[in-house]
């Protein structure tokens, strides 16, 4: 065969599992998303798309758990995340009535800056955008050039929105609050408690701990920037209206 005949030209679409097609249906619909396909005989297939987003559904094999988080996935590649946030938390709020950030389907938050956020589907399949320029190299652990309960912050950032952990970013935060909050500036208080505050519907969680931890946070002293930086850290800032002091003048 001589000379290269494959032009760049191709289309991937990812084939997820499904193991909830009323609900998968009804969760993208919310979503804005198209239904251009739908059959459940002889076999279940399903094919959404949105603007760029295709994306196809096949019956699970058996013994898929969705809970576990490891149905399927694919990544979406675009020049900015914080649009495509905006529209599907708007799309959540007007369909389920708030933004939906635990069990199944789900969203991540998306913090000020950041290069990714996640979508669940009702069958655990985890639909990542990301933004094309996103840093290539990450530092586990924290940034070292960051210290103290700053640090502890920037590793659950890092669990939360690349290693879609939250059960690790809440044991994280429980024990760095533990070992560097009283030291640490009110502000990075504040984060970590609403953090916790956001994470404890999460199993493993200490929801029970909620009120101990919104007290904590009332009694900080924030300025106006830094309450609305707390506020915006959060997916639903609902969560926090309860415990969010008011703004030092």
């Amino acid at each position: 065969m001589t000379g290269n005949r494959v032009q760049p030209n191709e289309t991937v679409v990812p084939l997820l599992p499904c193991v909830a097609p009323a609900e998968t249906l009804a969760f993208w619909r919310a979503l804005g998303f198209t239904v251009t396909f739908e059959q459940t005989r002889p076999y279940l297939w399903q094919i959404f798309r949105w603007s760029g987003v295709e994306l196809h559904y096949r019956e699970a094999p058996d013994g898929v758990d969705p809970a576990a988080g490891k149905t399927g996935g694919a990544l979406v590649f675009v020049d900015a995340v914080a649009p495509y946030h905006e529209t599907f938390t708007a799309a959540m709020r007007h369909a389920y009535g708030k933004v939906l950030v635990t069990g199944l389907p789900r969203i991540t938050r998306l913090r000020p800056g950041a290069s990714r956020f996640t979508v669940t589907d009702p069958s655990g399949n985890i639909i990542v955008f990301i933004r094309r320029d996103e840093p290539e190299e990450l530092e586990y652990g924290g940034s070292k050039r960051l210290t103290g309960l700053a640090r502890v912050l920037d590793n659950a950032r890092i669990l939360r929105e690349f290693k879609n952990d939250d059960r690790a970013a809440f044991r994280a935060l429980n024990s760095g609050l533990r070992r560097h909050g009283d030291a640490a500036p009110a502000v990075e208080q504040a984060l970590a408690l609403a953090a916790l505050i956001e994470l404890s519907e999460i199993e493993l969680s200490e929801p029970e701990r909620v009120p101990e931890w919104g007290a904590r946070l009332r009694a900080l002293t924030l300025t106006a920037p830094e309450r609305e930086r707390v506020t915006r850290s959060v997916t639903d800032p609902a969560v926090l209206a309860p415990w969010l002091p008011e703004a030092d003048a």
